[in-house]
């Protein structure tokens, strides 16, 4: 199991997480420690308590945030999908109809054909 060392508000903490997992999680703590470096300068240091409280609640009002953009971008793709196949199936329509269009003009070519080859005769 590794562990990292992580600052927040001047403080050390260390913490356990799955190994090849500890630049990730070195990561997660330098963007928490952000929250709460920005908190501190807003409110002043009124214990890391609150402050990690109201750095949490920032971090979950981004995360709601994101995650209903992901939702509406979901939607949109479901959106596309559904726009892209009634696309294929009218593309699929066009081609019988020319297709129908296309044979019903050979078979009158044909008579046309049969018709003249019959008044030359």
């Amino acid at each position: 199991m590794g562990k990292v060392s992580i600052n927040v508000n001047g403080r050390a903490f260390a913490v356990g997480c799955e190994d090849g997992e500890e630049e990730a999680v070195a990561a997660l703590g330098r963007q928490f420690d952000g929250h709460v470096t920005e908190l501190a300068e807003q409110v002043g240091q009124i214990g890391d308590l609150r402050l990690f409280l109201m750095a949490a609640l920032v971090l979950a009002d981004e995360l709601r945030e994101k995650t209903g953009t992901c939702e509406k971008l979901r939607a949109q793709v479901a959106a596309l999908k559904n726009s892209h196949s009634e696309g294929e199936r009218h593309q699929h329509d066009a081609t019988d109809n020319a297709a129908s269009a296309l044979h019903e003009a050979a078979d009158r070519i044909e008579k046309l054909v049969s018709a003249l080859a019959t008044a030359d005769q």
